[in-house]
């Protein structure tokens, strides 16, 4: 650690994930969408309207992959049952009370980068 920077208060802490580079701008194509392996996770990155969202890859009815579904206003159809979910924070739209991940996502320089946090362990 440099002399320079503050200690961090909760040591044990492991704090915020890093964002992790998926994709570069113009590798996704606008109203479509793309599966990323981040650690354990798949995550689906879709760009709607000129912004980025990313939510979990896999649809909780028979695990069909979100990215090859079709996005109309702000969801994504699951390819396979029509069942949708918003882009925005994962809720499914026939049931508001039932979600899936949604991740942060920012641009870097070029990159597309997606925050996924580490699996919560179970302690025994």
């Amino acid at each position: 650690m440099d002399e320079h920077q503050p200690l961090p208060l909760f040591p044990d802490d492991p704090g915020e994930p890093a964002f992790q580079t998926v994709a570069k701008i113009g590798d996704i194509p606008e109203g479509q969408g793309r599966a990323f392996t981040i650690g354990k996770n798949t995550v689906a990155v879709f760009l709607h309207e000129g912004k980025y969202f990313a939510i979990d890859d896999f649809c909780p009815h028979q695990g069909a992959s979100l990215a090859e579904g079709y996005i109309e206003d702000c969801a994504v159809a699951c390819p396979w049952h029509h069942w949708r979910f918003s882009i925005a924070d994962g809720t499914w739209l026939d049931n508001r009370r039932i979600k899936i991940e949604k991740y942060a996502v920012r641009i870097h320089g070029q990159n597309i980068q997606v925050q996924v946090p580490e699996p919560r362990s179970n302690p025994s």
